[in-house]
């Protein structure tokens, strides 16, 4: 069996997915807060917005900036998406669902369009 192994590009990428995740937590717990009123959750949406904000910075050392940030906040904004649906029973109508299908496309093809 074969090690994996990884380049400082498969590391910029994880990192960079990182970020992403990270950008999901804060925006959940943003919204768990209700405005900066409960102390645990807006602890909780600082440390991850300055968590996704540093691991996005060293993903930039290799991603190109309009790559990273494009696919930083796309993953923050379908993951959001998707976790308003599934947690908090937000709508899933069709055309929101198509929206967030256009999204994805567009970050497929982001990545798909650089060679970092």
């Amino acid at each position: 069996m074969a090690a994996l192994s990884l380049t400082s590009n498969s590391v910029a990428w994880i990192t960079l997915l990182a970020a992403g995740a990270l950008e999901i937590v804060w925006a959940f717990f943003m919204k768990q807060s209700d405005g900066f009123t409960r102390p645990w959750p807006s602890v909780i949406t600082l440390i991850a917005m300055v968590g996704s904000v540093v691991l996005l910075a060293l993903a930039m050392r290799s991603i190109p900036l309009g790559t990273a940030y494009a696919i930083w906040t796309g993953i923050g904004a379908l993951g959001a998406f998707v976790v308003g649906i599934v947690v908090l029973g937000e709508p899933a109508s069709a055309m929101r669902i198509a929206a967030a299908v256009l999204i994805l496309s567009g970050l497929v093809l982001m990545k798909l369009s650089t060679s970092a």
